[in-house]
C-alpha cells in the first residue's frame, strides 16, 4: 500500500487499518488472516500501529466513531488489569 497522505494527513495504510476495524469477522483467526492478506502486516505490527492511531488526532478526525469506540475498549481493558 502506498503511504501518500490525504488532505487529512492519514496515509493509505492508516486508512486501511481504520477501515478494517469497522468490519466484523466471522471466526477465530479471520481478522488475523485479513490483516496479513490485505494490509501485508503481521498481527503484532498491526496492533502496534492501531494503538498509535488511537492517539492520533488525524485518525479521530477521519473516523471519530471507530476511534472513540476503540479508545473505550482500550480504556476498559486497562482498567481491568
Amino acid at each position: 500500500m502506498d503511504e501518500e497522505p490525504t488532505a487529512g494527513g492519514l496515509g493509505s495504510r492508516e486508512r486501511g487499518i481504520l477501515a478494517l476495524e469497522r468490519r466484523g469477522f466471522s471466526g477465530p483467526g479471520a481478522k488475523e488472516r485479513v490483516i496479513r492478506e490485505e494490509l501485508g502486516l503481521s498481527p503484532v505490527r498491526y496492533y502496534q500501529l492501531l494503538n498509535a492511531l488511537l492517539d492520533d488526532p488525524r485518525a479521530l478526525a477521519h473516523d471519530p466513531v471507530t476511534v472513540n469506540r476503540l479508545r473505550r475498549v482500550r480504556e476498559r481493558r486497562r482498567a481491568e488489569r
